[in-house]
């Protein structure tokens, strides 16, 4: 997202338009959603994780009620219209990533 966020709109949409698309974001979801909640009181910051985990599960909620069709418009439409943060975006994950792999050194 950083160096080519053209590309990434692109795999966006793309992705959107698979049958799998909407399960699998549901199902991810809920699995990291679920595994952040469990593993929250082993974590340096656990109110962090846990609020990152419910919010997680209410997402996947949220979209199994949203619907497939609904979803991928949601996708295709986002995908173009915040093609402009994309770059700053891809460097708060990144320095997000970073964060994390920084705090599982802890414990």
């Amino acid at each position: 997202m950083i160096t080519n966020p053209q590309f990434w709109s692109n795999a966006i949409i793309n992705f959107s338009e698979k049958n799998y698309f909407h399960w699998f974001e549901v199902i991810s979801r809920f699995i990291v959603g679920g595994i952040l909640i469990y593993l929250h009181a082993q974590i340096v910051y656990p109110m962090l994780f846990l609020s990152v985990g419910c919010l997680l599960l209410a997402v996947s909620f949220g979209l199994i009620l949203l619907g497939g069709n609904k979803h991928r418009q949601f996708a295709r439409w986002s995908a173009i219209k915040f093609k402009p943060v994309f770059r700053l975006a891809g460097v708060a994950s990144l320095l997000f990533g970073v964060f994390l792999v920084y705090i599982s050194n802890f414990r």
